[in-house]
């Protein structure tokens, strides 16, 4: 029984501080090594659950020992893991330089992950039973993305997508998306122009609405968040904290968003407290855990959940 189902990818961070990036054919010191789990669909799938949502995963590992700790790690977070399946060949690694300024760089190899396909679409079925939500990603398969969405979308489950990695969606795809969340980069390249500011993210956010997602939400960063639907688009403030790591802050947002919707929480109040799990991600080392709990964020007290201000009407 789940009311998330998260149909993505798996890999094992393995993360390289540094003061700085290094120069091309420079060798530089870094400061500290360390392996995390990870992929953007693990990463959403715990987000979730450490809101409280019930979650299954379905993903494909390798027979390996990444495999192994990726599974057990799920499993930890009460996450659903008997369709994260095993394939032939290696479990995905991700490659991650951050930087002293708290930015990262990210070289993804996507092993077990290009594997996903028509037997996990098959397994994705049973989860669909129950849950309210699927979340989706672009580190699986473009052509088994849309097979999941369009067999969400039949079943009358909501369909989030996250296209990251930035790359074009195909037209069909498009239509069967309930909520659009991606950062400057990503809209970007979907809307063919440069996103500059939040007068900027507005203009992206409602080209990207007019494409048929009902709900768009352009993350900015230190600028906060621009959500644009039927209501028209509005801004919601950033939390000033001291950073640490940006690793895993918009999958964080991704799954408390998720978490609250699949609650029946209402959009702008889900947003806000996504603002809220990011804020804290950011001030921790790592992917996976730094995600913050829900305890943490029912902590915090009531005038440090944000709220929007109206950039345009309905």
């Amino acid at each position: 029984m789940s009311d998330i189902a998260v149909f993505g990818s798996l890999n094992m961070d393995l993360v390289v501080r540094v003061p700085r990036v290094p120069d091309a054919g420079e060798t530089l010191q870094a400061h500290s090594f360390m392996t995390n789990p990870g992929g953007k669909g693990a990463n959403q799938a715990v987000a979730c659950a450490r809101q409280g949502a019930r979650v299954a995963m379905v993903g494909r590992v390798g027979d390996d020992a990444f495999g192994q700790a990726l599974t057990a790690s799920l499993a930890g977070d009460a996450i659903e893991t008997r369709h994260v399946a095993t394939a032939p060949a290696s479990t995905g690694v991700a490659l991650i330089m951050v930087d002293d300024g708290a930015q990262n760089r990210i070289s993804l190899i996507p092993g077990a992950n290009a594997c996903v396909g028509e037997e996990d679409i098959a397994r994705l079925q049973d989860d669909l039973a129950t849950a309210r939500v699927l979340l989706l990603q672009l580190e699986v398969p473009m052509d088994s993305v849309l097979k999941a969405a369009t067999l969400a979308h039949a079943k009358g489950c909501s369909v989030v997508l996250n296209p990251a990695p930035a790359q074009a969606l195909p037209e069909a795809l498009w239509g069967l998306v309930d909520m659009l969340v991606l950062n400057e980069t990503e809209a970007a390249l979907l809307c063919g122009f440069a996103v500059d500011g939040i007068a900027g993210a507005a203009l992206a956010a409602e080209a990207l609405h007019r494409r048929g997602p009902p709900h768009v939400i352009l993350t900015l960063g230190g600028q906060g968040v621009v959500a644009c639907d039927a209501a028209g688009c509005r801004h919601f403030a950033a939390l000033k904290v001291n950073a640490v790591d940006t690793t895993a802050a918009g999958d964080t947002f991704i799954g408390a968003l998720c978490a609250a919707r699949a609650r029946g929480e209402p959009l702008d109040a889900s947003i806000a407290l996504g603002i809220q799990a990011a804020a804290l991600c950011v001030t921790r080392a790592g992917a996976q855990a730094s995600i913050p709990h829900r305890a943490e964020l029912q902590s915090l007290a009531s005038v440090d959940r944000p709220r929007s201000v109206s950039l345009s009407p309905a």
